[in-house]
């Protein structure tokens, strides 16, 4: 049992790497704070290309969010940070991380939004546009309110998946909070700063999802 306490929870290793794992905390926090907002742009975006009544918007947009959702995030992730310099691209590890998660959580949040789009029914769009509402008026005041509230719970469960999902970026030497974790082991020879930053990752994501089961709770009711 000592010998597990020195390896995992040794209190003055953690202490020593915890200047490390804040700085890798901020960048977690910045890519998070890059991949979301798109995310959730591109992903309605999607949706309304998916659910189009023009074919030309709506087939392309069912691929590409089939392709995105099928592609694993850590290949798509290699493919755009390794890949593409021998097109003629070369990013930055940042820039690299933000377009391969924006690309792969645009397809989950396209497949939500168009879920709720579909869940509002023709009546209320019939209703808004016989009140004299334009075609664009009806989709922001009237649909994507209702859509958005149908999925919630699902919004707010794939942005933790998205938070979560950050630590990926590590293979590119991302140094995000899991790279930070990783390195001060390999510095210290001990596991503690991996236990820490597993600490950290659910100090941060177990309050929202205490609230996202109550959410749901709430409205099962």
């Amino acid at each position: 049992m000592d010998q597990l306490i020195q390896q995992f929870f040794n209190w003055d290793i953690m202490m020593r790497a915890w200047p490390m794992l804040l700085r890798g905390l901020g960048m977690t926090l910045l890519i998070c704070a890059a991949v979301i907002p798109l995310g959730l742009l591109g992903g309605l975006l999607a949706a309304l290309a998916s659910t189009s009544a023009r074919p030309w918007l709506r087939w392309p947009g069912m691929a590409l969010v089939d392709l995105f959702r099928a592609l694993p995030p850590l290949v798509l992730l290699i493919f755009v940070y390794a890949g593409l310099p021998f097109a003629g691209i070369r990013l930055s590890p940042f820039a690299a991380v933000t377009v391969a998660f924006f690309l792969n959580n645009s397809a989950y949040y396209g497949e939500i939004f168009r879920a709720g789009l579909i869940s509002v029914g023709q009546g209320q769009t019939d209703a808004a546009r016989s009140t004299g509402l334009t075609a664009r008026q009806t989709l922001i005041h009237v649909v994507l309110p209702q859509a958005t509230r149908n999925v919630l719970p699902d919004l707010i469960s794939n942005t933790v998946e998205v938070v979560k999902l950050t630590s990926i970026a590590s293979v590119v030497s991302m140094g995000e909070l899991l790279h930070a974790a990783d390195l001060a082991r390999s510095v210290t020879y001990n596991a503690s700063p991996l236990t820490m930053a597993a600490g950290i990752y659910l100090l941060m994501l177990w309050p929202v999802v205490r609230l996202l089961s109550r959410y749901q709770r709430q409205i099962a009711v």
